[in-house]
């Protein structure tokens, strides 16, 4: 049976990493190892638009929308409730008949190519933002295995789907601050592997960022039992370059998991009943089987130039090697040597525990156990969580406590990831830890050692008891410098972050970007002033919030110094600065403030001149006080080019005139500064593209229509977005004044910023947890433009 077309299928070779939006991180790498010859069993997607058809078309959109909007995200039991209903509900829904229809055809067609009736396969969730680096996703929607039969293989994509609403899917996104609608689900369908023996690698050491070791869990079985932290795997440690094991730790894995015997899905067994009490103590792979499987790493790692979680599985049957999904290491991150921790040496310190270090660091806290997802309301801010197995539906509980402790798991399970992206140290597989350790009980938990100790072991230098303190990691500043160049490449097209809340900068400062893009004031008002600036005029008290302005924006530009920070004057609607002490008292109603009284129609107002006259201020107070002459201003939503002339005035009599260190950029938005490019391009330094903005206007779609959105009217890609976005840049270079845009569409869309870096754009401004990877996609579409040059390609 041919393949033929499909609306809603792709075939693994049929796809590039390029097309996560199309149907994810696992799908897409599937595609790419495909292409690349890596033995990844064959299969194909059921692509992302058949998960927004069938919630739009079936109207459950609108549903979740406000089930979603009642969710109270600091009450785990409501949180689950609420998510189990939208669960609930998709499971209960059909699947529109054209979507079906394809799926069932592909399986048809997937049971020909492998010469098997109605064969097992995989049924596999892939989230087009999973995986991105800085925002691990992985193992929060579901997988199901040894699915056969059509009524079974619609019933779990069913299931896939609605996985993206688990409460730790859901809560993951709101502290991470993805939309949940904007994010969809592939699925993955593919062949399914009776695995005698399976694991997970990572092509870096995740404990010590050790680039040149290579470390692989093992286990019998299936390898769910590792990702889900039942069994405590095999580890072997690997030298890179020479495949030499260097260190190998031979767990007792007791259980293991393996196909259910009555019919599909899986079970868990006790490896003595089906391999024999030997096997619970005998090494999972033989030494030329780990250099296999450490060889194929690195196989795939030059694949992606950077490193890979990978899992991996033996076929029973044929012994083959086959890899099952790759994805980037998002907790990768250089660390630096600090002096060595120190114990307190009047006494010989209790040890309790021990394991494996998972996550590093270490913590002083009150232990409190859990022993199922019920319990997680007793962990407070500042408890050592302490569990059996880390249960991912744990993660609202991981995020208050400062340590986590299980008695099972390997340091590559999915809790043992969240804890490193945390920050929080985790210790896993100690065995005993819930016997042992007492609730309420003080412990300082050692995640560089794996060793939990009685009371609270730290001494600090000062005499004060930290809460968390950062062991020393063996890292010359050479190796330093090295993964740093590996992990954020140089490109020519600049990276700039856009950042809100000004407390966040020591976060983030060490990330590979070229400045601040966008410098929100918004978070200022609201959360360092939270005073109207005309109800401050009118009670003489314009000095507050020029003190606190220019604290918020000295404390960035500092930070990054001599990086440029763009700081876009205040963008509020008028709904949003009534929200404000005294607006009630100084602001209008409008029926549609999102194209009303904005921007600069709202600083050359005599309304509320005086109100920009103090953030002006403000911004002079950065420059001459405090020296930080790195601070330049951004104009929002300009319509006028006399407006522009009368604002620049303004600012000029009050110590802010372009020239000289002082940039002074606009934002365009609208499109009448699209068809007057040129001649805005003339009056400033840069122009900043508002994406969306800019998309909303020139489509005349109001980007906040759940209607329009389903529809699909609201689309950065729509030829007309791009045709303007192509002629703002066209007219900045002819002036030679910078271009650049602000928003995520670079980092979701792969097409839509090699789009960006062919017509020339010279910046990007994305947010902090997609700054890394834009980088990435922005240096590969480089290297792709001066190959096809170098080749004569056009």
């Amino acid at each position: 049976m041919a393949k033929g077309t499909f609306s809603y299928i792709k075939w693994f070779d049929e796809l590039t990493k390029e097309d996560i939006p199309l149907v994810g991180g696992k799908g897409a790498n599937l595609g790419e190892m495909t292409n690349h010859s890596i033995p990844v069993p064959p299969g194909f997607c059921i692509v992302s638009k058949a998960y927004k058809d069938f919630v739009t078309l079936s109207n459950i959109n609108k549903v979740i929308q406000d089930i979603l909007s009642k969710i109270n995200f600091d009450d785990a039991g409501d949180l689950e409730e609420k998510t189990a209903k939208i669960r609930n509900l998709m499971i209960e829904t059909d699947i529109p008949l054209q979507v079906e229809r394809d799926i069932l055809r592909a399986y048809a067609v997937l049971a020909e190519q492998i010469n098997l009736n109605e064969p097992e396969v995989a049924v596999r969730s892939s989230a087009t933002a999973e995986d991105l680096p800085d925002a691990s996703f992985a193992g929060q929607q579901d997988t199901y295995l040894h699915i056969k039969g059509k009524d079974e293989l619609l019933k779990h994509v069913k299931k896939c789907w609605a996985s993206l609403w688990t409460s730790r899917a859901t809560y993951y996104r709101h502290i991470k601050g993805f939309d949940h609608m904007s994010v969809l689900l592939s699925v993955v369908v593919q062949k399914m592997v009776n695995a005698s023996k399976s694991g997970v690698m990572f092509t870096i050491n995740p404990i010590s960022n050790n680039s040149d070791e290579i470390m692989i869990n093992a286990s019998w079985g299936l390898g769910e039992a590792i990702v889900s932290g039942s069994v405590t795997p095999d580890e072997y440690i690997i030298d890179k370059k020479t495949l030499d094991i260097k260190e190998e730790r031979i767990s007792q894995k007791t259980v293991m998991v393996i196909r259910e015997a009555s019919g599909g899905g899986t079970t868990t067994v006790n490896v003595k009943d089906i391999l024999g009490p030997g096997a619970i103590s005998q090494p999972c792979l033989s030494e030329d089987e780990v250099k296999k499987i450490a060889s194929m790493g690195k196989r795939i790692e030059n694949v992606y130039g950077f490193p890979q979680d990978i899992e991996w599985a033996i076929d029973r049957d044929t012994g083959e090697l086959y890899i099952l999904q790759s994805r980037p290491v998002t907790t990768f991150k250089p660390q630096k040597s600090e002096e060595p921790i120190q114990f307190d040496t009047k006494t010989e310190p209790e040890v309790l525990v021990k394991g494996l270090a998972a996550s590093p660091g270490i913590a002083v806290g009150k232990v409190k156990k859990i022993q199922s997802i019920d319990e997680i309301g007793k962990i407070q801010e500042g408890d050592i969580l302490v569990t059996a197995m880390t249960n991912p539906d744990m993660v609202p509980a991981m995020k208050k406590a400062v340590a986590v402790v299980t008695d099972e798991g390997g340091r590559t399970c999915h809790a043992a990831i969240v804890s490193r992206e945390f920050g929080i140290p985790c210790i896993v597989g100690t065995q005993n830890a819930t016997e042992v350790l007492e609730d309420g009980m003080t412990v300082t938990v050692d995640a560089t050692r794996g060793v939990v100790y009685k009371g609270d072991r730290l001494l600090q230098l000062q005499g004060e008891k930290p809460k968390t303190s950062t062991p020393t990691v063996g890292i010359s500043e050479q190796k330093v410098k090295e993964i740093v160049e590996q992990w954020a490449p140089i490109t020519g097209t600049k990276i700039y972050m856009n950042l809100g809340e000004p407390g966040l900068i020591d976060k983030y400062k060490e990330l590979p970007f070229d400045g601040i893009g966008l410098m929100r004031t918004e978070f200022i008002f609201t959360d360092m002033v939270g005073i109207h600036p005309m109800y401050l005029v009118k009670q003489n008290k314009g000095d507050i919030l020029i003190s606190r302005m220019a604290e918020g924006i000295a404390a960035v530009a500092q930070a990054i110094y001599p990086r440029p920070v763009v700081v876009r004057f205040s963008d509020f609607r008028t709904n949003e600065f009534r929200g404000l002490e005294g607006g009630d008292e100084v602001e209008p109603i409008e029926n549609n403030p999102m194209i009303g009284w904005r921007g600069v129609s709202r600083y050359i107002s005599p309304e509320y001149e005086e109100g920009f006259r103090l953030e002006c201020r403000a911004i002079r107070k950065v420059r001459e006080e405090y020296g930080l002459t790195n601070a330049w201003v951004m104009l929002p939503f300009v319509r006028n080019l006399w407006e522009l002339d009368k604002v620049k005035a303004i600012m000029a009599s009050e110590g802010l005139e372009q020239g000289g260190s002082l940039k002074v950029w606009i934002m365009a938005e609208v499109p009448s500064v699209v068809m007057l490019a040129e001649e805005f391009a003339k009056k400033v330094d840069g122009i900043s593209i508002g994406s969306n903005d800019l998309t909303q206007l020139t489509l005349g779609v109001d980007r906040d229509s759940g209607i329009l959105n389903r529809m699909g009217y609201f689309d950065e890609q729509d030829p007309a977005v791009l045709k303007a976005i192509e002629i703002l840049i066209d007219a900045a270079h002819k002036y030679g004044k910078t271009c650049s845009i602000c928003g995520q569409a670079p980092s979701l869309y792969p097409g839509f910023a090699e789009f960006l870096v062919r017509k020339g754009i010279d910046s990007m401004s994305v947010n902090p947890d997609t700054v890394a990877y834009t980088k990435r996609l922005v240096a590969s579409v480089e290297q792709r433009l001066l190959l096809e040059r170098a080749f004569g390609k056009q």
